[in-house]
């Protein structure tokens, strides 16, 4: 086991990795910028280095400053949190030559997974159901870009390659618009990722959002922990994420987690990942692979008991996994709510600087993870914490949930705390099974009718 690791990321797991460290007993570094220096998991970890100012570009993704700080405290792996460079294959190959261990997947696997083009033909390979879609990136040639899009029936989806997080992506209805919208398309994952390849999926019309949480060693040996629903939604956005998902057989989900995890085994995967699906008319279509911890990975745990964090440093310390499939037992529902400082409705970001007066963690119903006097900073995101909730059945967990947001107080700054507390009194989202587009369609309505 490892003595000393370094964690590199910002305020919101931080804490979680140096909790599960402490537990696993060992020393944390926590690499900061300037506006976080007086972070509660800066203060808390064994030793800080600062490595730039407040903006991300020179700090929290200033590659030489992490790599340095790891080698002046001696620290033997790094931990990449999710964000920022968690999922780039580079920052993983420079932390391995440079003698350290990435506690997280291997570099080419990262890069395999990365592309969903290559990704979607590894998940084939696999038996993993994948969208109907072109096989590989789309051709140069107008007419087979065309017919690809015949095969397939409109409406489709072009996707970038190298895209993420909603980005990169253009839905096409007609055929009049289909080869201007691969045109632009590729022209802005050329800018946003640097990667102008791009491939065609057909687009389903009223799916859910339901992933896979796979945990695999460096031996060969995968599991698969169950799904989660994070189909609530705005602009690709996950608002709410529950485990289980509700309303789908069993049955099903083993049948498709055993692919997901026979794919890490063919693949050489190794540590915690997430298989992302669509799923529509009781059939799974893969989209892509985060190939690092989730920021609803808690759910996951209450339901299963299994520490991800904990459980990504022991696999990366090279420990065999210490469970089999058939060990892993499902009980009870969770629930987490993201809490963004942004308008609950209009989702206009809370004004930089703006201090929280008071934020009280309501007792026993859930987390949350910020103290008295917490300043938001305008140079990350929006979201200041999670609010989780785990009952018996899902019915408990939403009743909880309602609790704990009504005991939350958060003063001085506006929170999307009421937009959860009206969709844990939504009739479609008690009943269970809402679209990915639900959430938008119910604030279009909202505000239609305001207007």
């Amino acid at each position: 086991m490892f003595e000393k690791i370094l964690h590199r990321q910002p305020r919101r797991i931080a804490l979680r990795i140096l909790r599960a460290c402490r537990e696993l007993g060992i020393k944390t570094v926590a690499v900061h910028s300037e506006a976080d220096t007086e972070a509660k998991y800066v203060r808390l970890a064994d030793e800080s280095v600062c490595i730039g100012p407040a903006s991300s570009t020179l700090s929290y993704l200033n590659v030489p400053a992490i790599i340095s700080a790891a080698e002046v405290t001696d620290a033997e792996a790094i931990h990449p949190g999710y964000g920022f460079l968690s999922e780039n294959a580079d920052f993983a190959e420079r932390v391995e030559q440079s003698g350290f261990v990435f506690i997280g997947p291997r570099p080419d696997t990262i890069r395999l997974m990365g592309d969903k083009v290559s990704a979607k033909d590894a998940m084939k390979a696999a038996g993993v159901p994948c969208v109907p879609g072109s096989d590989g990136a789309l051709p140069e040639d107008p007419k087979e870009i065309v017919k690809i899009a015949r095969a397939i029936g409109y409406p489709v989806i072009i996707k970038a390659a190298g895209g993420g997080g909603g980005r990169g992506m253009r839905v096409v209805h007609t055929e009049a618009a289909l080869l201007n919208a691969v045109t632009t398309t590729r022209a802005e994952a050329q800018a946003a990722f640097g990667n102008p390849v791009v491939h065609m999926e057909k687009f389903l019309e009223n799916p859910r959002h339901v992933e896979i949480q796979v945990l695999a060693d460096q031996h060969g040996n995968a599991v698969y922990l169950g799904e989660r629903d994070c189909s609530m939604q705005r602009r690709h956005q996950k608002v709410i994420e529950e485990a289980p998902a509700p309303g789908i057989d069993r049955k099903l989900i083993a049948k498709v987690g055993e692919r997901c995890a026979e794919a890490c085994r063919k693949i050489g995967y190794r540590g915690a990942g997430t298989f992302e699906f669509l799923f529509e008319n009781d059939e799974f279509y893969f989209i892509e692979m985060n190939t690092r911890l989730q920021v609803e990975h808690p759910v996951t745990e209450f339901i299963t008991g299994v520490d991800l964090v904990q459980a990504q440093v022991r696999v990366a310390a090279g420990e065999k996994l210490w469970f089999r499939q058939r060990d892993i037992e499902f009980r009870g529902h969770a629930i987490e709510c993201r809490i963004n400082a942004e308008d609950p409705f209009k989702f206009a970001v809370a004004r930089p600087h703006q201090q929280l007066a008071h934020a009280r963690r309501p007792r026993r119903a859930g987390r949350f993870a910020r103290p008295n006097g917490y300043t938001v900073p305008p140079h990350y995101d929006s979201m200041i914490g999670k609010l989780i909730t785990y009952g018996d059945t899902r019915d408990q967990a939403i009743r909880r949930m309602r609790i704990a947001l009504s005991e939350m107080m958060v003063e001085g700054i506006k929170t999307n705390v009421p937009l959860h507390q009206t969709l844990m009194l939504d009739p479609r989202f008690i009943e269970g099974g809402t679209s990915i587009h639900y959430l938008e369609h119910k604030l279009a309505d909202r505000n239609e009718v305001k207007d």
